[in-house]
């Protein structure tokens, strides 16, 4: 700019006039538009991708719990059969010792046989219930490990969309916002199917 009111435009004033004038019109109107729509599309996208990585993170952390809940079931029920065992040894015993005892003793081994039977029946109803409860803790587990990789693929597929959204922003291609878009599509319908535990 001259002293005498002479204006000369340099390139980076014509940009900052055409940026205060709404960026209409033109290739850099259509330009500024996809700016900021791939920039609001990035932001809703990151915003439910930590979301999804957050219910992802919940739903390993609940697969490695109730796995950790079956083991001690299953160590609790192995416990109990061993129990059973011991006490089947002893009903062996029990009954040997009543076919060799003379009359007067037959009774005491027969009451001893009889109570390790009830012994056992309560051992085995134990046993039994503790390794179905192991058996659901480990059904949880696995349809939580299923869940998770749900999340984390419905995650990895935002990734990719954001990834897209910039690539977009800098070569200003078309097709990479509507790659943007239907990546971002995707990964919302898998975050779907992992809240409705597809």
């Amino acid at each position: 700019m001259s002293g005498h009111g002479f204006h000369v435009h340099g390139p980076h004033d014509h940009e900052i006039e055409h940026a205060q004038q709404g960026g209409h019109g033109g290739a850099h109107g259509e330009h500024g538009g996809m700016i900021n729509q791939i920039a609001l599309f990035t932001a809703i996208i990151a915003t439910i991708g930590a979301l999804f990585g957050y219910m992802g993170g919940a739903t390993q952390a609940n697969a490695g719990l109730y796995k950790n809940n079956a083991a001690i079931k299953k160590t609790e029920a192995s416990n109990q059969w061993n129990y059973f065992q011991s006490k089947s040894t002893k009903q062996s015993l029990a009954e040997l010792a009543r076919d060799l005892a003379g009359e007067d003793r037959k009774a005491l081994y027969q009451a001893k046989v009889e109570r390790y039977e009830k012994e056992k029946t309560e051992i085995k109803t134990v046993a039994d219930k503790l390794e179905l409860e192991a058996t659901q803790w480990d059904k949880q587990s696995d349809e939580q490990m299923h869940q998770h990789h749900r999340w984390a693929q419905a995650t990895t597929v935002l990734q990719i969309s954001i990834a897209l959204a910039a690539i977009a922003l800098l070569t200003k291609k078309k097709w990479l916002e509507v790659a943007m878009f239907i990546a971002g599509g995707v990964g919302v319908l898998v975050g779907a199917l992992a809240a409705l535990h597809i």
